[in-house]
């Protein structure tokens, strides 16, 4: 009985220590718990009102997104110019950048702008004129540095320097910008999650950049150049503040042009009188490269008179310069061209020139049979060339060849940049066999087409609606005597393939090559034509709209029958 006692009187106190130590650990978990709260609340009246991204170094803002984790080397600043690495302006604005070693000048394009600027003189010449600046181009540690503040106009960009807030914007003009006021003070913050770190803070009535809406957010640039969000409903007085700069394409729809090609020793044909249905570009032979490397013309009053048949008929008028002439002489003339920025400067202002004088719409550059190794410097005339012709609001098309040939013939394009920076790429698409192969076979067969198609939209990146896909109008007759040698392979025109076939051959349908196909015996000769008709130009022509191509181009005028036309009517803009 005792030693129950002993038990009873002690489990009143055990349980009043319990009780003691509960009330203990709540009180403390209430303090904690009010501690937290008001920790909080002063961390977000802090968050609030403290500006916790202040800049360490100098941040760039283009086109309202922060690049500066993107930067390869330091912004230089020095005596109030901005100063852009090379690398730096080419990753943002120039990709084609160069540094010319014959004049020790970067060249740099963009949009319609060419400019040279050197390491010496404060001179900068833009698309042919010199214009006095502050700085020049400058080395540092290895690097290239380029004065950026001085190339606005280049670049066709705003750019403002905050020092309070280290931050450098560059708004590029062609680009909408929309501006509107804030109804009450606030914080701009990095999200809108329910905490996060203040970027800035503006006041009721200050104007700010509005990049976005999103529901209840909206990002905004402040007039520190911060980028953040706030709420969209204190936003009013929204307004455009600079339009989109809208580039209007020269021809509406499909692209129909065909060459009408005539020697340097004739002058242009007399169109008047006609008209080509369904046409809406012409592109006469009108000027080449001379043995020399000049550039010659040949227009002349038949020439003038081609113009304004092509005007009053509602056609553009894309005139081919050729080096074909040259290149008969020597693939140097078009080399020493190309390797030489001065020489290709010359041809260029002569081009833009006869633009101008002639009151033309285009130019369709046709240089074929050219060094492999003259491949980056072709590539250089045409980026040169492009922003020339866009300021004077003239279109460039660029004929080019199959990938995957001859040296010469194939492989001296760069057919991506090209395609990157011409208004079109036209691929010629023949000869699949011509006049140097070794075995016959067809100009241009739709598998071939098709095959070469799939390269240059997927393996080249070509825009499909900068590819202009070219058609013959013109086959081979090829000749094998009997131990299966070639002994001729005669061109012959598609309108004139029916008087050369003989009488009684029957013609078999191709449904690979999308084809009729004739062989007859010429005496101890075998005679083979692959034939373009009506049904094999139609095969190819639904390459276009399968692929959503920019259109067609022919090769060449006065060697199709007239059926064509309607067929490319029909075909590429409907009835």
């Amino acid at each position: 009985m005792g030693k129950g006692k002993r038990v009873v009187e002690k489990e009143p106190k055990r349980a009043k220590e319990v009780v003691n130590g509960n009330r203990k650990a709540v009180k403390i978990t209430v303090i904690t718990i009010i501690a937290l709260f008001i920790i909080f609340i002063i961390a977000m009246i802090l968050n609030n009102y403290i500006i916790l991204d202040n800049n360490e170094t100098t941040n760039l803002v283009i086109n309202n997104k922060n690049v500066t984790v993107d930067l390869r080397n330091d912004i230089l600043i020095e005596n109030d110019i901005i100063y852009l690495s090379e690398a730096d302006i080419s990753n943002f604005f120039d990709k084609y950048m160069y540094l010319d070693e014959e004049t020790n000048k970067i060249i740099t394009t963009y949009g319609n702008k060419i400019a040279e600027i050197g390491f010496d003189e404060n001179i900068i010449n833009i698309n042919g004129t010199d214009k006095e600046i502050s700085a020049h181009a400058k080395e540092k540690d290895g690097e290239i540095y380029l004065p950026i503040s001085e190339m606005s106009d280049v670049y066709d960009i705003e750019i403002q320097n905050i020092p309070e807030t280290k931050v450098i914007t560059m708004d590029s003009l062609d680009r909408e910008q929309r501006r509107a006021n804030v109804t009450k003070n606030t914080a701009v913050k990095s999200s809108s999650n329910f905490i996060s770190r203040t970027v800035d803070r503006i006041d009721k009535g200050e104007a700010v950049i509005v990049i976005s809406v999103d529901g209840n957010y909206a990002r905004i640039r402040t007039s520190d150049g911060k980028i953040g969000i706030i709420k969209s409903n204190i936003l009013e007085n929204e307004v455009v503040a600079r339009e989109k700069r809208v580039e209007e394409k020269q021809i509406d729809g499909k692209i129909n042009l065909v060459w009408d090609y005539f020697s340097e020793y004739v002058t242009a044909p007399d169109r008047s009188g006609t008209t080509i249905d369904g046409i809406n570009v012409v592109s006469p032979a009108f000027f080449y490269i001379d043995e020399e490397g000049d550039l010659q013309e040949n227009i002349g009053e038949d020439g003038e008179n081609y113009i304004n048949w092509a005007h009053n008929n509602g056609y553009k008028i894309w005139p081919m310069v050729s080096n074909a002439y040259a290149a008969r002489e020597s693939l140097d003339v078009t080399s020493n061209i190309m390797n030489s920025y001065e020489n290709r400067k010359k041809l260029i202002e002569e081009i833009v020139e006869k633009c101008e004088q002639y009151n033309l719409d285009g130019i369709n550059i046709d240089f074929e049979n050219m060094y492999a190794e003259d491949v980056d410097m072709y590539s250089r005339f045409i980026i040169e060339l492009t922003p020339r012709l866009k300021e004077k609001g003239k279109v460039l098309s660029v004929d080019v060849t199959a990938p995957d040939g001859a040296d010469t013939w194939s492989m001296c394009f760069d057919r991506h940049v090209i395609g990157d920076v011409a208004d079109y790429i036209i691929f010629m698409a023949y000869d699949q066999n011509g006049t140097s192969s070794t075995k016959p076979g067809t100009t241009a067969g739709y598998n071939w087409v098709n095959l070469n198609l799939v390269k240059f939209l997927q393996t080249e990146e070509i825009e499909e609606e900068k590819l202009i896909l070219a058609v013959p109008f013109y086959t081979r007759i090829w000749t094998t005597n009997s131990s299966g040698e070639i002994v001729g392979r005669n061109t012959v025109s598609m309108k004139d393939i029916e008087s050369v076939i003989p009488e009684g051959v029957e013609k078999t349908w191709d449904d690979e090559l999308k084809q009729n196909y004739v062989e007859y015996m010429d005496g101890n000769n075998k005679k083979e034509i692959w034939i373009e008709d009506i049904d094999s130009l139609k095969a190819k022509i639904s390459l276009i709209k399968e692929n959503n191509l920019a259109g067609v181009a022919a090769w060449e005028k006065d060697m199709e029958t007239e059926e064509v036309w309607d067929m490319f009517k029909n075909e590429l803009m409907g009835d």
